[in-house]
Parts: C-alpha cells; sequence; structure tokens
C-alpha cells in the first residue's frame, strides 16, 4: 500500500482524521465518515461521540481499523477493502474478503498498480465497481486473472464477475469464491458445495434402517411400548418419542414427527400398510432399556428447603407423580442416547395430550455448560412444571450438576435459559404497552422523599443482584405465580455522585399466563432502574435536578461528574433520558397554585417567553382531523408524554417508540393546575392561525401590536419583508422600518408581514400571579396571539377580574368575539371606564381614577358568575406599565389609573422569569419536542415550589389589601445578585458609551 491513496475509511494506528468546520454548506462539522443526510453536521464533541459509535462496526486489519463508509459510494453502507477497488456491505463477508485479498498475489500488483497510474487498465476480466462519491481520487479498476493450475484440490478460487450487469443499474461487486469437490473435482460455489456432497456423493445406504445400521433408541416404558430414538442421522439433534407396541390387543405405532406422521397417513391411504419411518423402524430394532427411578418426597422437600422450589410447586410435582403412578407410567426417565456429553435428556410424563406431547411425554433438554433448561412447552423460555420435574429427577440422581454454594438472593438453577432472554425481553407491542402502564402506575416514587435519600452517601452499599420483587402477576385473576427470575444481564451498572458500581446482576419475571413481564424498579433501595443495565443513584438524579434549577445541562452536569470521579459516565442523551424517566415517575402533583392568591387568583399577569430555536414547518405538525373543535383531553396528553419518558428506557436509540407524543394540532395541551381549571378538556385552537383571514387578523393584532414586533425582529428578517413587499431595501434599519409601517396600511402587506413573524418559533406563554407563580403553560407551535391566551383563560373554572397583557386591547376583542352571548370582558369589553372622548383626555392628563374596592374587600350579596375570591364579575384586561398608552384604546387600561394596584403589583414579574428561563435555551432549544415540552413543564414546577416555600410563612386568606401588599412587596423584593448583575451591566453602558 505504500504509494497509494487510502480512502478516508481507511485509517491506520487506529486514529480518527482530524475535523474542519464547514465553509460550504453550513458552519458546524461534518462527520468525514458521512453525508450529511446520514448524520447531521453538529458540534464537535457530538462529532467526536459519533466517530466513537463508527468503531463498533469497524474491521481491525493489522494497524489499519476500516470504517464502514457512509459517504454515498452505493446506496447501503458499506467497506472499502485497502487491495482492491471493492466495497462490500457485510462485515463478515469483508472480513473473508480481506483475508483472501491480502494472500493474492495479484494484490501487490494491484498495490502498485493504484500508486503509478491514475488511469483504467483495460483487460478482459476487470472488476466494475461503482464510482466513489467524495473521495480524494478515483480509484482505477484492477485487472485480475485467475489461475489455471491448482495442485490443491479443495483450494480456494476467485473467480472474476464479468462486467455486464446482473439488473438494471446494479453490478456485482463482490468475488464469488469458489471451491473444488473432493470427489468428483468440479469448481463450485463455496456456499453450495454442502449440498452438492449430500445430492451427489451421499451413500443412500446408510439410510436404510437394517440390523447392521439403525438409529439409537432406548425403551423408557416397556409397559406402552414407548421409545426415546434420535430425529437426525448426524448432528446433535433433540431425541422424540416413538410408539411400537404390536400386540394383538392394542396395536399401535405412532411417531412424534410431525412429518413421519404425515407420511404415514399419506402411505396407509394409497395402500402401503407396512411403511414405517426410519424412527419406527429403529424402535423395532431397539435392544436398550433404560433403568427405572424412583422420585423421592424427601429430595423434593430438600430441594423447597434450598430454595429450589417453592411449596406449591411442590405439591404440583407430588401431584403429577400420583397421577404417572395411577396411570401406570414412569415419571420422569433420563434417556442416554444423546451425542452431546453435556445435554441431559429427561422424558417427563404429560396427561394432557398436544402439539408437543403427541405421545404423552415431553422432552426436557439441560445444557450443563451453559446452564440453559428447554422445554417445548414453554416457547416463551419461562419455567414449567417439566423442568421442575427434570431438576428434582437429577438433583436426586446426579446431585454434583447442582452448585450449593449460590447467593441466597439467587439460587445457580434460576438462571436458566439466559442465552435467550434477549429474545422476549424488553417486550415489543402489546407487551411493552402493559408493562409501561403497570410501571406508570404502580411505580410512583414519592415526591418528598425521605432526608436519608436525598443526601449522597459514598459509603451505602447496594445489592448486587437486582429482581423484581412481584411473586404472583398483578393482572391476572387469582394468586399466579410469575416464573423464576431470569438473568437479563450481569453486567449492569449502579451510577452515583462518587463512582460507578460494576458487575450488577438484573432479573426479571414473566406471568405464564398473559405473558406480562416484571423488572426491577424500587425506589426504597435508592435507585432508579432506567433500562436494566444502567441504574442511577436517586442522590444522583435529585442532584441533576437542581443543576437544571441553576440552569446547567444534564451534558454539563456529566462531563462534570467524568472529571470529578475519572470514569466515563454513559453519552449525555442517555443520561438525560434516564432523568426524565426518572421524573415521570417521580409522583408530582403539578399544582401550578399559589399560596397567598390560591387556586383562583384575581389578578394576574401574563407573557411569552419568545424562544431563538428554528420554527417547525407546517409540513412538521400533523394536520388536525375536520371535525377537531380544539377541545383536548389535558391529562390524556400529559400522561402520555410520561409513558414517553419511561418507554425510552426499553427501546434503543432510533427504534420506533410507541408512545411517542408528536407536535399536532389536535393533541398539543398546555398544563393548568388541577384546582384552577375547569375540567380535564381545554382548549387549543392553534389549529386556526393557519387559516385565519385578514379580518379577524386586523381586530385581534392591531396594527401597533404589528409595529412592536416587527422592531424586535433581526435585520435580515426585515431587510427580507422589504424584498418581498415591494419596498426598497436599501439603506439603515431605521430606514427600513419606516417604509414598513407606510407599508402597513395595505392589506395584502399586513398579511405578508403578520405571515412572515407568526412563522416564527411559538415560544412560551404563561399566566402569573402577583407572587411570581405560574399558574398556566402553553408551550406554542406558531407565534403567541392572543387566541393562545384566550384559550387558556377561557379553560379556567373562574376567570381572573383584572388581567395584565401588553396588548389589552386585542385579547379583549379576540375573546369576546369567542364567546359572543356571555362577553368575558364587560364592562366596556375590558376599559375601566367607558371609552368616551372626556374619559380619554381626562386619563391623558391624569386626572381619572378607577378604584375596584372590591380588590381590598369582597363584594356583598351574591352576584351571578361572581369570583369567589372578590364577588365580583367585571373582568378587566389592563396593560403593562411598559405599554401604557401605546394605543389610543389603551388609555383607559393603564394599571396606574387604580389605585389598589398602582404602585403595588410588577407588571414586569414576567420579564424576570423569562430571563431566567432563557438561560436555559442552550439545552432546551436542542431537544426534541417532547422532550422540551416535559422539561419545560417539570422546570417551571420546581420554581413553582421553591417559590412556594418561600411564602409558605404566608396567610392564605381571602384577597385583601395587606395581602395583595405583603404578597406584591415580596415580587418587588430584589436580591443581592439581581442588583449587583444591574449594576454590572449599566457600569458596562456606561463604558460602552463613554468609548
Amino acid at each position: 500500500m505504500a504509494g497509494t491513496t487510502r480512502h478516508i475509511t481507511i485509517q491506520k494506528d487506529q486514529k480518527f482524521p482530524q475535523l474542519e468546520r464547514c465553509t460550504k454548506c453550513c458552519k458546524n462539522f461534518h462527520c468525514p465518515f458521512c453525508m450529511a443526510s446520514i448524520f447531521k453536521p453538529s458540534r464537535p464533541d457530538k462529532v467526536k461521540l459519533h466517530m466513537k459509535s463508527h468503531c463498533n462496526k469497524a474491521v481491525v486489519h493489522g494497524d489499519f481499523i476500516i470504517h464502514r463508509c457512509g459517504l454515498g459510494c452505493r446506496a447501503s453502507l458499506h467497506y472499502h477493502c485497502m487491495y482492491c477497488p471493492t466495497t462490500i456491505l457485510r462485515r463478515g463477508d469483508f472480513k473473508n474478503h480481506l483475508q483472501v485479498c491480502k494472500h493474492n498475489p495479484n494484490s501487490e500488483s494491484a498495490s502498485k498498480t493504484l500508486s503509478s497510474t491514475s488511469t483504467p487498465v483495460t483487460s478482459p476480466t476487470v472488476i466494475n465497481t461503482p464510482s466513489v462519491i467524495d473521495t480524494a481520487e478515483s480509484i482505477p479498476s484492477i485487472p485480475y486473472t485467475p489461475p489455471t493450475t491448482s495442485t490443491d484440490r479443495t483450494a480456494l478460487t476467485i473467480t472474476d464477475t464479468p462486467s455486464t450487469t446482473t439488473a438494471a443499474g446494479k453490478f456485482r461487486v463482490r468475488p464469488v469464491i469458489k471451491k473444488r469437490c473432493p470427489s468428483c473435482n468440479i469448481l463450485i460455489n463455496k456456499n453450495n458445495l454442502p449440498k452438492h456432497m449430500e445430492r451427489k456423493h451421499t451413500d443412500q445406504s446408510v439410510l436404510d434402517i437394517g440390523e447392521t445400521f439403525q438409529l439409537t433408541s432406548q425403551c423408557i416404558d416397556e409397559t406402552n411400548g414407548i421409545f426415546a430414538v434420535l430425529k437426525v442421522v448426524k448432528g446433535h439433534g433433540i431425541p422424540l418419542h416413538v410408539q411400537y407396541q404390536t400386540l394383538e390387543e392394542n396395536n399401535r405405532v405412532l411417531c412424534e414427527s410431525n412429518e413421519c406422521q404425515i407420511n404415514i397417513d399419506v402411505a396407509q391411504r394409497s395402500g402401503i400398510t407396512s411403511y414405517q419411518c426410519m424412527h419406527i423402524s429403529a424402535a423395532s430394532f431397539c435392544k436398550s432399556l433404560v433403568d427405572q427411578v424412583s422420585l423421592e418426597e424427601d429430595v423434593l422437600t430438600e430441594m423447597v428447603r434450598g430454595k429450589w422450589f417453592s411449596e406449591k410447586k411442590k405439591k404440583e410435582c407430588l401431584a403429577l407423580q400420583q397421577l404417572a403412578n395411577s396411570s401406570c407410567v414412569p415419571l420422569s426417565v433420563h434417556t442416554s442416547i444423546g451425542i452431546s456429553p453435556a445435554k441431559k435428556f429427561i422424558s417427563v410424563f404429560e396427561p394432557n395430550v398436544s402439539s408437543y406431547s403427541r405421545l404423552g411425554r415431553v422432552m426436557v433438554v439441560y445444557n450443563t455448560k451453559l446452564d440453559s433448561w428447554h422445554c417445548p412447552c414453554t416457547k416463551l423460555r419461562r419455567s414449567c412444571l417439566h423442568k421442575y420435574v427434570a431438576k428434582w429427577h437429577l438433583f436426586q440422581t446426579q446431585r454434583e450438576l447442582f452448585r450449593t454454594e449460590g447467593s441466597p438472593h439467587k439460587p445457580y438453577s434460576e438462571e436458566e435459559d439466559i442465552t435467550d432472554n434477549s429474545h422476549v425481553y424488553p417486550p415489543k407491542g402489546r407487551g411493552l404497552k402493559y408493562m409501561v402502564n403497570y410501571i406508570l402506575q404502580n411505580k410512583k416514587i414519592p415526591a418528598v422523599l425521605p432526608e436519608d435519600m436525598r443526601v449522597p452517601s459514598p459509603c451505602k452499599d447496594y445489592p448486587q443482584n437486582l429482581c423484581a420483587n412481584e411473586n404472583v402477576c398483578q393482572e391476572c385473576p387469582g394468586d399466579v405465580l410469575l416464573s423464576d427470575p431470569m438473568l437479563i444481564t450481569p453486567n449492569a451498572k449502579i451510577l452515583t455522585n462518587w463512582c460507578i458500581i460494576k458487575d450488577i446482576a438484573t432479573y426479571c419475571k414473566q406471568c405464564p399466563q398473559c405473558g406480562m413481564f416484571y423488572r426491577y424498579q424500587e425506589w426504597k433501595d435508592r435507585l432508579h432502574n432506567f433500562n436494566d443495565h444502567i441504574i442511577l443513584d436517586i442522590p444522583l438524579c435529585l442532584t441533576l435536578r437542581n443543576l437544571l434549577q441553576v440552569h446547567t445541562s444534564v451534558s454539563r452536569a456529566v462531563e462534570f461528574l467524568q472529571l470529578t470521579t475519572g470514569v466515563e459516565f454513559p453519552p449525555p442523551d442517555t443520561m438525560l433520558d434516564a432523568y426524565l424517566q426518572f421524573e415521570a415517575l417521580t409522583d408530582h402533583e403539578y399544582k401550578y397554585s399559589c399560596p397567598t392568591c390560591g387556586d383562583h387568583p384575581p389578578v394576574v399577569i401574563m407573557g411569552v417567553h419568545k424562544q431563538t430555536a428554528s420554527p417547525l414547518s407546517e409540513n412538521d405538525i400533523e394536520k388536525p382531523p375536520e371535525n377537531f373543535k380544539g377541545e383536548v383531553n389535558l391529562e390524556e396528553f400529559w400522561e402520555s408524554l410520561s409513558k414517553e419518558m419511561i418507554c425510552r428506557g426499553f427501546v434503543a436509540n432510533g427504534e420506533h417508540n410507541p408512545f411517542a407524543v408528536p407536535p399536532s394540532y389536535h393533541f398539543w395541551a398546555p398544563w393548568i393546575g388541577k384546582n384552577t381549571r375547569h375540567s380535564d378538556t381545554v382548549l387549543n385552537t392553534e389549529f386556526q392561525k393557519v387559516h385565519t383571514s385578514s379580518e379577524i387578523l386586523n381586530m385581534t393584532v392591531t396594527e401597533e401590536r404589528l409595529r412592536e414586533e416587527l422592531f424586535k425582529q433581526k435585520d435580515d428578517v426585515i431587510r427580507t419583508l422589504c424584498i418581498e413587499c415591494g419596498v426598497d431595501s436599501t439603506g439603515s434599519r431605521s430606514d427600513l422600518l419606516l417604509r414598513l409601517y407606510k407599508e402597513l396600511k395595505s392589506k395584502q402587506t399586513y398579511v405578508k408581514i403578520y405571515s412572515k413573524i407568526r412563522s416564527a418559533s411559538g415560544g412560551w406563554g404563561v399566566i402569573m400571579c402577583p407572587c411570581g407563580i405560574v399558574y398556566s403553560l402553553k408551550c406554542n407551535l406558531c407565534a403567541e396571539s392572543p387566541q393562545d391566551f384566550a384559550d387558556l383563560l377561557l379553560s379556567w373554572h373562574h376567570m381572573p377580574n383584572v388581567i395584565i397583557y401588553d396588548s389589552a386591547q386585542a385579547l379583549a376583542k379576540h375573546t369576546n368575539l369567542r364567546a359572543p352571548e356571555k362577553l368575558p370582558f364587560s364592562p366596556f369589553e375590558g376599559c375601566l371606564v367607558e371609552p368616551t372622548q372626556a374619559n380619554k383626555e381626562l386619563a391623558r392628563c391624569g386626572q381619572l381614577k378607577a378604584s375596584l374596592p372590591w380588590l381590598d374587600e369582597k363584594t356583598r350579596g351574591t352576584v351571578p358568575h361572581g369570583h369567589p375570591v372578590t364577588g365580583s364579575a367585571d373582568h378587566y384586561v389592563l396593560c403593562a406599565h411598559f405599554h401604557e398608552g401605546s394605543t389610543d384604546g389603551d388609555v383607559l387600561r393603564k394599571l396606574t389609573l387604580v389605585p389598589q394596584l398602582a404602585d403595588k403589583v410588577n407588571s414586569e414579574i414576567s420579564e424576570k422569569l423569562f430571563a431566567q428561563m432563557k438561560k436555559n435555551d442552550y439545552f432546551l432549544d436542542m431537544s426534541l419536542p417532547s422532550t422540551h415540552l416535559f422539561q419545560m413543564r417539570n422546570i417551571i414546577h420546581h420554581y413553582n415550589e421553591n417559590k412556594a416555600n418561600k411564602l409558605s410563612t404566608r396567610s392564605t386568606k381571602s384577597f385583601g389589601s395587606n395581602l395583595l401588599t405583603e404578597a406584591v412587596s415580596e415580587s418587588l423584593t430584589r436580591s443581592t445578585d439581581d442588583v449587583m448583575e444591574d449594576t454590572i451591566l449599566t457600569s458596562l453602558m456606561v463604558l460602552s458609551g463613554s468609548a
């Protein structure tokens, strides 16, 4: 290979190529082995992590490591040979090709050809390969002539494939390996040689059963004529049962094999009554008789004391033994006709005739090397009565096979069927759904844990064997005992704040009736089982929770843990899924209620947290059905999200999650506290935003509001809008804005600008009380509008009397249009006084005051539809201090016009919350929509809990003036850190201005 340009996937000394930032299509880093469609360009750390995953499928050949190529050379991932231009899909085939190609006498000349020429060499026999995309140089075709003679008749030979296509546009790129037949010396495909030997060169005489040759057989029940016969002449097959009883009064000749029995039936219908299969023929020549063993009850009692059996299994075994004795048949017989000495074959009595016990017996197989048990009646590899009887037999006759010094938690015999558990666990389909539902309903973690579980302890001893505590099925009626524990993995890990504990064995159990699986999920051991391979210490979960509260992502937390402990933790995405599963199982109440304001606050503040993430395309959002009216079951939606988080522990990365919740207009709900909302059915009418007419826009989004939103856009967006609206796009930002402001009076331009702004990311809408507690939370799929807050307010049980919102007039108009028969905002459409010109002039001069006395003292008497705290049925929409007087209609909506609220309510408290939540955008915006949604609600929940703890000493009486003053004083109180931060920012602004 000296002087040859190797493919980029062929690296020497197991090194990776150096990463370089892309300058063509993006500014991120590409994987050098994959196209952008296979691995999306990302940050360097993610690319390095992805490149490490290439090593799992790579082939090590000498000093070289050959990675799978995904650069588009072929439609599927493949490997490039380092000796010739061949590309091969499968890893095993590629290893065989390397060994053959390495010793090929022409491989050296091929390497020289690669280094000395850059044009293809024509030859009668040429291996055609598809063109290689994105490689440094094109690899020429390599001529090759197969040897004409061979001294070894069985030597391997590689034949060249012709250049003609085998199908339209398809070429053979893998060499055909042929081998000479040792009998007839013909050259034949290596894979077809065994079949050729069987068809052409097998001595048919050995198949004729007679005195000189016969299948090995033993008589296991002389009275009833039951024999055990080897199934095949050669190989390691399991013996089968044959009945050969030729007495005149009871003539029965049967074979347990379905194929043999079909042949016998066909022969008898054809008049060939003397036909016998080779198993029955072997039984007719049998001269071996098995010694009968009578199983003792004392041995079974000893096994029960040693925890090999339960008392119930003992009774079942004794009942089967009594039934066998009454039927005059042996309960169990150990036959020694097996070819493999490592396997023990025990024929066990079965009274019920079925497809696997045609002759009233089943053959149980015990593999001494793998310590595994097999019975034909248990397709799901679970324990059965036949296995228990076989264990009883071997424990009495060959006790040395059983280990006596096992762990008290896990007897050695319970490790049966280890090699088969991977095929049945974790379950799929309906079994997976049943298991996730059971865990969600029955394995909840308390929201308030004992103090000793909250504090990390490096001296804590954890169990080495983790098995489900359930002994009977929780779903089936009656006491249905579960199977013996089945080993999932002996190499699980427990992750803690201090270290990683390895070599933990995890087990599962299964119900023999419904097939339900049960795994270890016990929080009282301070453990949270994520996927049976990764188990998190509960203090570690609480550490991740607290780090998220101070705006530290899970990926940074994992990096910190690795630097602290010096050991490698699982990938950050896996750790995040494990933590979210812990939160999904935690029994949070998510009450979203303030201890001071109660479940129905009279005064609320609304705001939206706009995100910087890339917006969702309308094609990515599932369209609602035609009959959808905007009603969504809130509890059902959030329970589905919790099931998705739990199910991530049962499906590997990239596999389909049956509980996945994609973004959709008809199944996307906000969160409102249970006592605050009127029912579990809430409103979400975002699907109407997609087809909103210009008339509706004029009524819900005013021109002034659109100007404010336009002012917040970036320069590129503003310049693009100018081009789309036919406005001059040259000049400064101020010039562009002034031109667009003039064009807003045109309906066509108005709709274009609104549609452009609406396509931005939706963000989060919140409703808060003056104390800073969040009551409602909604993730908008499209840009926020008054329609979203109208959905939230109309879903409340009692609408607040005073609502503070920056687009007060638009909210009032839209909400009243939604319910014209009731008019939610009245009197005066949410204004404090009648909107006359005289009142507007008084408000502008500061001579107007609108007192709301029911904020100080509840209104006496019963008012229809009155608020439970204030007693008033009036509902007002006021402007925040920052937006007061922005439009002509907002003059009568000033917060300062109300003496009970002026200088007492901090209308910017939502901005303070968003300033804190903005610090989480760097990791929330990179997550999946469902992950983002679930994580945001959880973060706000813990924020509310911490905020409520500070207010826990406050009285929970009615909303009076004293309580309001105390509550708002709490919201106006600023921490030393906030003051320090503002001081630093002010200093920086002064310095920048002076510069």
